[in-house]
Parts: structure tokens; sequence; C-alpha cells
């Protein structure tokens, strides 16, 4: 089944959001707290916060449109990161941040997170980048999975604060091909 794939525009922020609320939460470990979930949600996944990536020239957000309703997205960074522990862990060369990545569960296993990681990935490559870099929760075992299965390996870990709780998130990479 093929997906179509597109650049978010500044008109999807809400549905972003609304995804987001759906997505961010089965990304999270079992005991994480509702309100830090919530706090999250409201600081970094609002409909403002989608604006403001949207806005902004070194993010790139792809969506899956199906029909006019949202079923996934990605968000890359390109910038350099500022998380010490990242930057030691990454490889040489410019790697681009590939800061989220949710596919609503009515999409899980249909191949539309594989066709949203391929147009990440060549996003990327389209920016230059020597590299694509991603944070996942250590106990995040499927997304783990989907990762690897995309060339992704572990290079490092960091931290992830997710409300009053310090996670654990494993730093994979994959390099780009030129």
């Amino acid at each position: 089944m093929t997906h179509l794939i597109r650049r978010a525009t500044a008109d999807d922020a809400a549905a972003l959001a609304e995804l987001a609320a759906v997505t961010f939460p089965l990304a999270c470990p079992p005991e994480s707290r509702p309100e830090d979930i919530d706090a999250h949600l409201a600081n970094t996944l609002s409909e403002a916060s989608f604006r403001g990536y949207l806005a902004d020239p070194d993010v790139t957000v792809f969506v899956i449109d199906a029909g006019g309703e949202l079923r996934g997205y990605s968000l890359l960074v390109d910038r350099r990161t500022q998380d010490a522990e990242v930057a030691a862990a990454l490889g040489g060369g410019r790697s681009v941040e590939l800061s989220k990545c949710y596919v609503h569960p009515d999409h899980h296993g249909i191949g539309a997170a594989a066709e949203l990681m391929h147009a990440s990935v060549a996003a990327a490559e389209g920016m230059g980048a020597a590299g694509l870099w991603l944070g996942v929760n250590s106990q995040n075992a499927r997304a783990i999975r989907f990762y690897e299965k995309s060339g992704f390996r572990k290079v490092g870990t960091k931290s992830f604060t997710l409300g009053v709780t310090v996670e654990h998130d494993f730093v994979m990479e994959r390099p780009i091909a030129p």
C-alpha cells in the first residue's frame, strides 16, 4: 500500500497536535506518569509548538495524509546538536536529527512507517547530511526493531526528561548513502 507522504504546512498544525496526543504516549514507558505525558504534549507537541516547527527554516515536517486525515509524521532538524551526550556518540560528518517519527496505531503494520522513514532519509540526503540520528526510549522495543530494520544502529545513550522523570534513551544513527 502506498501512502501520500507530503511536507506539512502551517494548516496542519492543529491536526499534528491531535495526532501527537495519540502517538506520543505509545512511545513512553508504561510507568510514565500521565501528568508528565500531558505536560510534554502541552510544552512540546501543542498546536503552537507545531506552528513554531513549521516556521523554522531548519525543520522539515512530513506527514502521512490519508484522505485529509493525518496518520503519521516525522520531524527532521538540520542543525548541530547541543546535547553533549549525543555529540559524543555521533560519527563523523554532519548528521540530521530525526526528532520525531510517529504513526497512528491504525496504520501500524501496513508499511506506512517505512514509507515515512524513506521520505525522511531522502530529505536528509537532500540536505547533504552524512547521517541521520535519533533518540529512542531504551524500553521501546518495537521502535528499536523498526529503526534497526531501517538501517540505524545504537551508537550511544542520552537522557530525556519527561516531567519529573529522567528517561534513558538510545542514540541511534544511520549513514546516508552518498
